[in-house]
């Protein structure tokens, strides 16, 4: 009866917005399929450091992964970074890939540049 419980138990990842919920197409769907990896790259001829960020879509299940949002404070860049790619929407909140999926395996990078790093988790993804 355990695994029944577990069934009818609904989950949502959404630390900013917990009347959100993600949809589930298998076990172990959710932020954990989504790997942010970041560096740090030559910085801009005025001495900014850049780093590079890859979002990578590691889901074991083949989810497809949509309205993707990082939690990433007041990000900001020197180096203008398309939009539609990676955008911050308000304190802690920048979204991915416009809110479209990120197929399986499927990767997208950028660069920024900052005197710091910024640290970027996953706060909210969608299973398709």
């Amino acid at each position: 009866m355990v695994a029944r419980k577990l069934l009818l138990k609904r989950q949502t990842w959404a630390a900013a917005e917990p009347d959100k919920e993600a949809k589930r197409i298998g076990l172990g769907c959710g932020p954990d399929d989504l790997a942010v990896y970041q560096g740090a790259t030559a910085p801009l001829p005025s001495g900014i450091p850049t780093y590079t960020v890859e979002i990578l879509n590691v889901s074991p299940s083949g989810c497809s992964l949509s309205d993707v949002h990082l939690a990433c404070g007041w990000f900001s860049s020197a180096r203008l970074i398309n939009p539609h790619l990676f955008r911050r929407l308000a304190y802690d909140d920048c979204l991915v890939n416009d809110g479209q999926p990120i197929l399986p395996a499927q990767s997208l990078s950028f660069q920024y540049a900052n005197s710091f790093q910024y640290p970027l988790s996953v706060s909210y993804v969608t299973c398709n």
